[in-house]
């Protein structure tokens, strides 16, 4: 629940992000795990809500992961998280004029924070996108 609703006010109000979101869930009155999740996933960048939680953690390190992995399938022949290994995937992260956009850095933190190797962090996310591939527009040409 908290992937889906982490973004929640970015393309409306991307200047204020997590802070809207923070608004719109205190008024829905979404339980504050939830909210304090979603404000720590931009921790660094928008928001001092350090990820303390699992949860936190990960979906701090995952969203900006998610973007790097998503560029990379686009870039494939097969536009297909089915076929992406984990070494393509660390090919584009040590590109860094690849998905530019993608903040490395929130990435390695986020591995730090979880006590977890990048490889691992990575596969494991290959792994979570290839469940949803289909419903997220990876499912390619496979």
């Amino acid at each position: 629940a908290v992937g889906l609703l982490h973004d929640l006010d970015y393309e409306m109000f991307p200047q204020e992000h997590c802070i809207k979101s923070a608004r719109i869930m205190e008024g829905l009155g979404i339980d504050s795990v939830y909210i304090r999740a979603v404000m720590s996933h931009a921790y660094g960048i928008c928001t001092d809500v350090r990820p303390e939680s699992q949860m936190e953690k990960v979906l701090y390190t995952v969203d900006e992961l998610t973007g790097l992995i998503n560029a990379a399938c686009l870039m494939r022949p097969s536009k297909s998280v089915l076929d992406i290994e984990v070494k393509s995937v660390k090919k584009k992260f040590r590109d860094k004029s690849f998905a530019a956009g993608v903040n490395r850095d929130t990435i390695l933190n986020g591995c730090h924070m979880l006590n977890m190797d990048l490889d691992e962090i990575i596969r494991l996310t290959i792994c979570g996108m290839r469940e949803a591939a289909e419903d997220i527009g990876l499912k390619g040409s496979l």
